[in-house]
């Protein structure tokens, strides 16, 4: 099967949040399954430099953009997936990150930025003269891909056409200005199409228009159905019947494995746990703690955001920084107020806790393994890849149970750990309170108990999210996918 994903961000040419590590590492285990899966994203500075034997394929003159964009072609760095890069330096050729300056406002002109890059897509989706090759299957991913599914819907030699949702709560949406501006046909212009409570939705059209339609996880996608976590487009979504469904994310474990990375300070696997240890110690002394290996140390790594439940562990910092021997590294970065107050609170307790304002990679790798525990306690989270990446390095996941960390972390007691099935720890309200409990659980098994601290961390260990299962479920939507579209191209 052709299958050409695009997507605004993929690890590791360009980087923002989770949505980077799927599309970079989906179209490897496609591959891996005889797949002849392929990437496209817009040409940032980043990605020019990191994609590997990197060529000038032709021109495409675009009638909506009214631009000239050229597409460059090449491989991702260390595997054998082609890559399309869509070029117009005018849009994509800026400081800052995909989305946003360097102050972090989002770019004045997103809306004609992702319009373009969805016609390029449209325009290769469909056969162009400057590639030899057409995909059989369209796979979408997030708002800045939703323009495509919606510009292909009357065109009856479209591919079959599949939409991940990634996070609902970022939609894509502008005024009804912003759609006469970019010239957009006014049919679109309907409940049924791009119209969102007088809006113009991004994300609409790639749910709408798609023939099949997932999210990260199957718990978010029963989720994203409710009013509560819906943001508004919950009857939508659940009126899509079997076309809608949820797919766990996987990761990549030729990238995270602590047996063979080169980040860290010490390998370990399962049969060398007690190695782990040593990676405890060159983290603390990283961050300017006492080293202490007999410290609980948890740590925290992604958006500093209400959304991630940031502010319900600095709620509770007073109290878990009274116990003896408690140390908490965070990586992150966004909301000035709670930056500010890492930053404070850093101040308060320097031989408790470390603070790195900002994301980097490597040093995600080495507090994923120098830590005993990981904090995320997130009021809503589509799937989650930190959890993922601390079972795989025996860092026991403390979480709220919601969308994919429900469908990831088991919470089975003292029994589940000797049988096991327990991973890590659960806790229900969005609140300090229910936080704090599953917190002090931890605390209560990592000091008093501590060869059952040991096994819990192993049967993380032991756990199977690799992409290859996730992978072959694609597989069976994208074959879904391709039965509308068949009937399609059979229409007089």
């Amino acid at each position: 099967m052709r299958i050409l994903v695009a997507s605004s961000e993929a690890h590791p040419l360009i980087k923002v949040g989770g949505l980077a590590d799927v599309a970079g590492s989906l179209p490897v285990a496609l591959r891996d399954l005889g797949q002849d899966a392929r990437l496209i994203l817009p040409a940032y500075p980043q990605a020019v430099k990191r994609v590997r034997e990197l060529r000038t394929l032709g021109d495409l003159q675009l009638s909506l953009s009214q631009t000239q964009v050229r597409i460059l072609g090449g491989l991702l760095p260390n595997r054998e997936v082609p890559v399309y890069l869509v070029e117009a330096p005018a849009y994509f050729c800026r400081e800052g990150n995909p989305y946003t300056d360097t102050s972090g406002r989002d770019w004045g002109d997103n809306a004609e930025r992702f319009l373009l890059f969805c016609e390029a897509v449209v325009r290769i989706s469909l056969g162009c003269p400057i590639l030899d090759w057409r995909p059989d299957i369209l796979h979408c991913n997030d708002w800045q891909t939703g323009l495509a599914p919606a510009l292909l819907h009357r065109n009856d030699q479209a591919p079959g056409i599949v939409f991940t949702i990634h996070n609902l709560a970022y939609q894509g949406l502008f005024d009804r200005e912003t759609f006469d501006r970019l010239r957009l046909p006014e049919e679109l212009w309907s409940l049924d199409g791009l119209e969102f409570h007088q809006q113009f939705s991004f994300i609409k059209g790639g749910i709408v228009f798609a023939d099949r339609v997932n999210t990260v996880s199957p718990t978010y996608a029963r989720e994203v159905q409710t009013l509560e976590h819906g943001c508004g487009l919950h009857g939508l979504l659940s009126a899509l019947g079997d076309r809608f469904s949820g797919i766990l994310n996987g990761i990549d474990y030729q990238v995270w494995n602590p047996a063979a990375d080169p980040h860290i300070p010490q390998p370990y696997d399962r049969d060398s746990f007690s190695l782990k240890a040593e990676n405890k110690l060159a983290l603390q002394r990283e961050f300017g703690l006492p080293r202490n290996e007999e410290a609980l140390l948890f740590g925290y790594i992604g958006r500093l955001f209400a959304q991630k439940g940031v502010d319900l562990i600095l709620a509770i910092l007073p109290r878990l920084l009274a116990q003896p021997n408690v140390q908490i590294i965070f990586q992150g970065s966004g909301e000035t107020g709670i930056e500010q107050a890492l930053l404070t609170a850093q101040e308060t307790y320097p031989d408790r806790i470390g603070v790195f304002l900002g994301y980097d990679e490597v040093r995600a790798h080495r507090i994923e393994a120098g830590s005993d525990a990981f904090l995320m306690p997130s009021r809503f989270e589509p799937c989650g890849l930190n959890q993922l990446y601390s079972l795989r390095y025996g860092t026991v996941p403390i979480v709220r149970r919601t969308g994919g960390l429900a469908d990831t972390v088991v919470d089975a007691g003292m029994a589940g750990i000797e049988t096991g099935k327990s991973t890590g720890f659960h806790f229900e309200a969005p609140s300090a309170e229910d936080l704090w409990g599953a917190v002090q659980r931890s605390c209560t098994l990592f000091w008093q108990h501590p060869q059952a601290w040991r096994r819990m961390a192993l049967n993380g260990m032991a756990q199977d999210f690799s992409w290859e299962a996730s992978a072959r479920q694609y597989l069976q939507l994208y074959q879904a996918a391709l039965a509308p579209a068949r009937e399609r191209k059979a229409l007089p």
